[in-house]
């Protein structure tokens, strides 16, 4: 059944809420809805305290290492972990405490999907895909979703589709769709990018962007036949944000668990 997941969003070290597409390079281009002045731990705790599994941490960039470690400190085996995630370093994020790793850009070298670096990487993880998360971050091309890497900025060669999903699933246990042109905007869903993920999707998937409420919880709940689960960010009142509080959020999946 459709839950609500939370997360963790760090960037240069801080705990954020950022539009999606102004994730550049340039930090004057970077439009940013929110700064927490809470460590990633306190999130971490919340979290845990309030049993909400699945949640992510995403490292935007670099200088997030230590913050994102003191998030698995304190609910270790509780959270999910990405950003720069490799074949290098994804057993490192497990024994540290992330009860899955998150990976994209890795698999798609200057853009283009690399069965090889996907075999790499499991095999980093004894070839375990219960503790791999595929993300497929995608930005629309009219009437099709393409995905996004290098903090959403570069579209691959991979369109998100029927075809794609089956061709992943073997490999890992469930995936994280960030609609990038709906992210951080409050602005709804991607009701129709929503509705295909329940059609093509056979194991847990994620979608997160532009959700604002309750009310948006409901309609991924009814536009999925709860398949999706929903993250929401920017709206939530521990965000800085006033379509939701946090604690509705947690009521909402106590009742519909």
């Amino acid at each position: 059944m459709t839950k609500f997941r939370p997360c963790i969003d760090l960037h240069s070290g801080q705990v954020k809420q950022i539009v999606g597409g102004t994730l550049t390079t340039a930090s004057a281009d970077l439009k940013t809805n929110y700064v927490s002045k809470l460590p990633a731990s306190y999130f971490a705790k919340l979290y845990k305290d309030n049993g909400l599994a699945g949640a992510h941490v995403i490292m935007l960039g670099p200088g997030n290492e230590d913050a994102a470690s003191e998030a698995l400190s304190e609910w270790n085996g509780g959270l999910q972990v990405g950003g720069g995630i490799n074949d290098k370093n994804a057993k490192q994020w497990i024994d540290w405490g992330a009860e899955k790793v998150i990976i994209t850009s890795y698999l798609f070298p200057e853009g283009k999907f690399s069965k090889e670096n996907l075999d790499l990487v499991l095999a980093a993880l004894d070839g375990d895909k219960e503790k791999l998360v595929i993300d497929l971050s995608c930005r629309r091309r009219e009437e099709t979703w393409f995905v996004a890497m290098n903090k959403w900025q570069t579209i691959t060669d991979m369109e998100v589709n029927e075809n794609s999903i089956k061709m992943l699933e073997p490999y890992c246990s469930e995936f994280l769709i960030h609609a990038a042109d709906n992210e951080g905007l409050q602005k709804g869903i991607d009701e129709k990018l929503v509705e295909r993920l329940a059609e093509w999707c056979n194991i847990p998937v994620t979608y997160a962007g532009g959700g604002r409420n309750l009310q948006d919880l409901d309609h991924v709940k009814t536009l999925s036949g709860g398949k999706v689960d929903l993250t929401i960010g920017s709206a939530l009142d521990v965000f800085g944000g006033s379509g939701v509080t946090f604690e509705e959020c947690v009521n909402w999946n106590k009742s519909h668990a």
